[in-house]
């Protein structure tokens, strides 16, 4: 049922699609995400922003959005919300138009985060962008240290000697977030079958808390909150040296059990006017939300219009 309401979604009235989708979505303006930041502090989780437009067209439009993530950094420190972060698609930046100006871009947006004691958690794209990405990020941690960190993800087969690699870089602890990943992939790169992906996800994690690496642990899979929850009590780690990390609107009862285990816990928040074609892509790369939403409209759950 995910797969065939994700696949039916471009045939679907933008109405309908802004109703499956309000849950995973703050709303169109700075305004509604701070108005969730707020919601989830009071809740005793954390967020991490993110202004929705990946994969643009031209140079302007990556220098537009450089410019509203500059300014999003400085208003989250201006609203005084101390555990709150943003993530940020080099895809929007620039990254597959003109890398080097991508760069530029990002050093604008990490000197503003270093200005106002801010931190700027690089997204993981599909493969086409995995080295570029992490090229970047090399180069940025080593220019910004304490104030940058990049995602990874399980479901690419490179990635356990990437995350051998980021540690070598530089004498600080590297500051990941680890997810499934969400792109389909060949399997020349990445495994396809859903067991493989937990079991390297659960090997990625080993090897980070091995690296002493400060680990975003982003998944929804209770399984693979099981192994984490088992990794750390191994480790011997406090919530100083990990977070778990779940998106808007998916598995709430999940992130109440771990905020009142006493884990940290952050949350994604998406926002923006390119809310619908975000909305789209992500239900179809995403099937199991999909159906989160289906169940949702047919219980006539009240939730936020983006």
């Amino acid at each position: 049922m995910d797969k065939a309401v994700s696949l039916a979604l471009p045939a679907v009235p933008k109405p309908i699609v802004g109703f499956f989708s309000k849950r995973y979505i703050a709303g169109a303006s700075r305004e509604d995400a701070f108005r969730v930041v707020r919601e989830l502090e009071r809740e005793g989780a954390m967020a991490t922003l993110d202004i929705l437009g990946e994969f643009i067209s031209s140079l302007d439009q990556a220098d537009a959005n450089a410019r509203a993530y500059v300014d999003l950094v400085r208003q989250i420190a201006a609203a005084k919300f101390a555990q709150a972060n943003v993530s940020v698609k080099l895809t929007a930046l620039g990254l597959l138009l003109d890398p080097n100006r991508c760069l530029e871009n990002m050093r604008a947006l990490l000197r503003a985060a270093a200005e106002t004691r801010g931190f700027v958690r690089i997204d993981m794209e599909d493969a086409q962008c995995t080295d570029r990405t992490l090229a970047i990020y090399r180069t940025l941690r080593a220019e910004f240290p304490g104030r940058v960190g990049v995602v990874l993800q399980a479901r690419l087969r490179r990635t356990i000697d990437d995350i051998d690699d980021i540690d070598a870089t530089t004498a600080e602890a590297a500051n990941l977030r680890l997810c499934k990943g969400i792109y389909p992939e060949p399997r020349a790169i990445a495994y396809t079958d859903a067991e493989l992906i937990r079991g390297n996800c659960t090997w990625a994690l080993e090897r980070m808390f091995e690296r002493k690496a400060y680990v975003g642990i982003a998944t929804h899979d209770e399984r693979l909150v099981w192994e984490a929850l088992r990794l750390i009590r191994r480790f011997d780690l406090t919530p100083e040296h990990y977070e778990f990390q779940m998106l808007l609107g998916v598995e709430e009862e999940l992130r109440r059990i771990l905020l009142a285990a006493g884990h940290r816990l952050r949350v994604y928040v998406p926002y923006g006017a390119e809310w619908y074609a975000y909305s789209v892509r992500r239900l179809r790369e995403s099937p199991q939300i999909a159906g989160y939403a289906f169940k949702a409209l047919l219980r006539r759950r009240p939730a936020r219009t983006p």
